[in-house]
């Protein structure tokens, strides 16, 4: 214990004395910048203030390493200071020395963070102005706010607004501290976009060639407050004011002023309102131009005259060089386009004015026709649906052929009419190589579902009809034993699938399959087709008859439709007898072929077609008992070369039809006038003629706005006036939808006219029947959405047709009229639906019962 005591008093004596003496901190050296300059080797470097982030990142960030020779003051702290400020994440840099040795030196690098964002708000606003501005401003949750930062922000804001016709917008950006997380603030941009400044006036003068309205029009984007410009925009915006100016001259140039230009301009602000300005504008016509000779050099491959009459400008015309381009590069029909469909890739035509004199331009066509070019690959990329050689089938450009423009259009053209890939983003990627002389082609594929459910609803005389239909249009029959290939069905061979049910409960149902090999044996376009059908209607009870005949004899038309209607339904849900009936059975076989000659936009098609009805006390026919068998041939020529089959914007279609019976009325030669019904139409026959024609042209350098043009005409024939056939008529009027197709009737929309309005009664027959028809339509569409999943447009319609008991009363300028308005919706699964008003001008049999304004259905076809 005694040697314990001895050794810990003098350590808790020594201890006690070190505690009680306190060592002072020692200062920071003080740099005198007045002074000599110093060398020093750095021996340690530390960082303070900036927690965000890692003392090693910004000590290499500064330039300086520990063992670093440094002058004191010197170059290199400068630098380094520099390097931080640089940046703006920082509202105060010091690099300090903690400590001096000798020749070593300890620095500091002492940082303030700028603070971070926790919130941002935007004040002032539309909400799909926020969403554009936010991306270009930069200004997000956990980002560090920067007076640069804030500075765009308001730059960003006012030249977005001002793009909008708001000149005089006013933009904050402010910040406040956010209390609950330390270091960050809430940043809150506040907009005052004020009034949108339009133009007032627009005063020019030194205009002769061009009139104040014509030139007026030539401004796209600035236009006065003129009747000329009612629906024109009327606001002010900087950038597209140089546009229009730019589109004067140029359209002074169409006309051959080709000195034309502005002298000066200026905007002022309207003395009468301040949200106006006027435009002042004086121009410098110049002399008129002509074209006075026109020399090719160059060509080898095309003689001069066929240039000159491709070019389409003479001796004499006035000069315009924005026709004189379209017609060496951009028009369908450019000359260019003589030298790429011939392989000629790497052409080229630039035209030299060589000559002015006085109001006469020589032009000289200077030439490289370079050599032609072969394809190399053809690449197809994106494409996850069918397989490839259903797509490489479908294109008319082939390894080692020659390239040609045209070629690539019409496989781009047949690859939309796949149905199976989106033809807004149908694009190829063309890669030429000069130095083979060859070039590559891929084409860039987005895959779209093109299988469809078909639902739609029609309206009969035994009430609503329903129709259920599933069409898979990525068949493939050849795979019906491999598993790997299904969904819900085989697929990936480009064929038609479709199974439709029909069915009103009680009173009808039907059936049907159908199958389109679209290219037999893979090899050529030749198409085969197949369908069967089955449908079956059920007539009403004798006490049915009875208790409907009571009933209006009782109560008049009037109460029968208000009083006792669910009377009258009721009764009619329960008096099917199944012991009348009309059933109908049906198949065909059909071969299409593509013909190369006029061109190859013609086809050839043949159906074989056989349909039998059976009747039993059916009131509704010309023939109330028996069967009557329909033994036709269907030959159809047709040509189609729309660019797209559900939003077309250009080409046309017509088709030339005849579906024909065997004349057995003039090879049995019986009389067929003292025939019993059942007997006169054992065996159906007539001749039926179709023709109709659609042209699509778009209205507009964009191809949106469409003007569709439609002329329709059919004629049901007869070899015997006392066989007039009871089937194939037409049903006119409406929105052409069917609610039984067991009658093998025609059904012809026409809009503003209710269902089956405009079918005559034929004496010939005792039924309403037509036997002829017409019709003629101008449809305006233009496109709300043409995306992948919705392709929706709206239209405007004018139409007029009109149906006809027999030839002879046929009278072409005897037409109904109507007009209207719709909107078509395109769904991929759903296929085309859509609603259209239409107002019908004319009366029916004295009467506007039927006309005047109507609503129309489209539930899965075009009226």
């Amino acid at each position: 214990m005694l040697l314990t005591l001895l050794v810990t008093l003098p350590l808790r004596a020594q201890l006690a004395d070190s505690l009680a003496t306190e060592v002072p901190p020692q200062p920071s050296p003080v740099i005198e910048y007045s002074t000599q300059r110093n060398t020093y080797e750095i021996a340690g470097i530390s960082v303070s203030g900036a927690d965000s982030y890692e003392d090693f990142v910004l000590i290499g960030f500064s330039g300086l390493a520990v063992g670093d020779k440094i002058e004191v003051p010197g170059d290199q702290i400068t630098k380094a200071i520099k390097r931080f400020w640089k940046q703006g994440l920082f509202s105060d840099v010091k690099i300090k020395a903690t400590r001096i040795e000798g020749q070593k030196i300890w620095l500091e690098i002492a940082l303030k963070q700028r603070p971070r964002v926790s919130e941002v708000t935007y004040n002032g606003l539309k909400k799909s102005e926020k969403e554009d501005v936010e991306v270009k401003v930069g200004i997000s949750r956990g980002s560090q706010m920067t007076p640069n930062l804030a500075d765009r922000a308001q730059s960003v804001i006012r030249k977005y607004l001002a793009e909008k016709g708001f000149h005089n917008a006013v933009v904050e950006v402010l910040q406040r501290e956010d209390h609950d997380h330390p270091g960050y603030v809430k940043v809150a941009i506040n907009v005052d976009k004020k009034v949108k400044t339009k133009v007032g006036k627009i005063y020019i003068t030194g205009n002769q060639a061009l009139t104040h309205t014509q030139i007026n029009k030539a401004m796209k984007k600035t236009n006065d407050n003129n009747i000329v410009n009612l629906f024109r925009t009327k606001k002010f915006v900087a950038e597209e004011y140089e546009n229009d100016k730019r589109a004067v001259i140029e359209k002074y140039n169409e006309i051959g002023y080709r000195d034309a230009h502005i002298v000066a301009d200026s905007v002022v602000p309207n003395p009468e309102d301040s949200n106006r300005v006027d435009v002042y504008m004086t121009i410098d016509e110049g002399g008129k131009y002509y074209i006075r000779s026109i020399r090719w050099v160059g060509n080898t491959v095309y003689p001069y005259e066929a240039l000159d009459a491709t070019l389409g400008i003479k001796k004499g015309d006035t000069y315009n060089l924005k026709t004189l381009n379209a017609r060496l590069q951009s028009d369908d029909d450019a000359v260019s386009k003589l030298y790429t469909d011939r392989g000629y890739l790497f052409f080229n035509v630039e035209p030299i004015e060589v000559k002015v004199e006085n109001d006469s331009i020589d032009f000289e066509m200077r030439m490289y026709e370079g050599r032609p070019a072969t394809i190399n690959r053809i690449n197809i990329v994106g494409n996850t649906r069918v397989y490839e050689h259903v797509v490489r089938r479908e294109l008319y450009t082939k390894p080692g052929q020659l390239y040609s423009q045209s070629d690539i259009m019409r496989s781009l053209r047949e690859l939309a009419q796949m149905g199976h890939f989106d033809q807004e983003k149908l694009v190829p990627d063309i890669q030429p190589n000069p130095e083979e002389g060859t070039v590559d082609i891929t084409y860039q594929l987005e895959t779209k579902s093109s299988d469809q459910i078909e639902f739609s609803l029609g309206w009969g005389a035994t009430g609503l009809v329903g129709r259920l239909g599933l069409k898979f249009t990525n068949f493939a029959i050849q795979n019906l034993f491999n598993k790997k290939s299904y969904r819900i069905v085989p697929q990936g061979e480009g064929q038609t699938f479709s199974i439709n049910a029909q069915t009103n409960g009680v009173y009808y149902t039907s059936a049907s399959l159908s199958f389109l090999e679209p290219w037999l044996g893979g090899k050529r376009p030749n198409s085969l087709s197949a369908s069967i059908f089955f449908a079956s209607q059920t007539g009403y009870s004798n006490r049915y008859y009875q208790a409907y005949q009571n009933l209006y004899n009782t109560y008049s038309n009037y109460y029968y439709y208000s009083g006792n209607s669910d009377y009258y339904q009721q009764l009619q849900n329960s008096e099917a007898d199944p012991d009348k009936y009309l059933r109908t059975f049906g198949v065909s076989l059909g071969y299409g072929k593509r013909l190369r000659w006029p061109d190859d936009y013609f086809q050839f098609y043949g159906e074989l077609s056989y349909q039998m009805y059976m009747m039993k006390d059916w009131p509704y026919l010309l023939i109330a008992n028996g069967t009557s068998h329909n033994f036709a041939i269907n030959l159809q020529l047709s040509r189609s070369s729309i660019d797209n089959p559900i939003y077309t914007r250009r080409g046309s279609q017509f088709l030339l039809g005849l579906k024909i019976t065997p004349p057995y009325s003039l090879m049995t030669g019986l009389d067929y006038s003292q025939m019993t019904q059942s007997e006169r139409y054992n065996l159906i026959e007539y001749h039926k003629w179709k023709f109709s024609g659609k042209v699509f042209t778009p209205l507009t350098r964009d191809s949106k706005l469409v003007l569709m043009t439609r002329a329709e005409f059919g004629y049901l024939g007869h070899y015997n006036k006392y066989c007039k056939s009871p089937f194939e008529s037409f049903y006119m009027g409406g929105d052409g939808m069917s609610g039984y197709s067991s009658y093998s009737t025609d059904y012809v929309g026409m809009r503003g006219y209710s269902s089956g309005s405009l079918t005559p009664y034929d004496p010939t027959t005792g039924r309403n029947m037509g036997y002829v028809y017409d019709k003629f339509t101008l449809e305006l569409r233009y496109p709300v959405s043409l995306e992948q999943n919705a392709t929706i447009w709206l239209l405007g319609f004018l139409e007029a047709g009109n149906c006809f008991a027999d030839i002879s009363d046929f009278n072409p300028f005897d037409l109904k009229r109507s007009a209207g308005v719709g909107v078509r919706i395109f769904l991929p699964m759903f296929g085309l639906m859509g609603i259209d008003w239409g107002w019908g001008f004319d009366e029916i049999n004295g009467s506007r019962q039927y006309s005047g304004s109507q609503f129309h259905f489209v539930l899965g076809q075009e009226l």
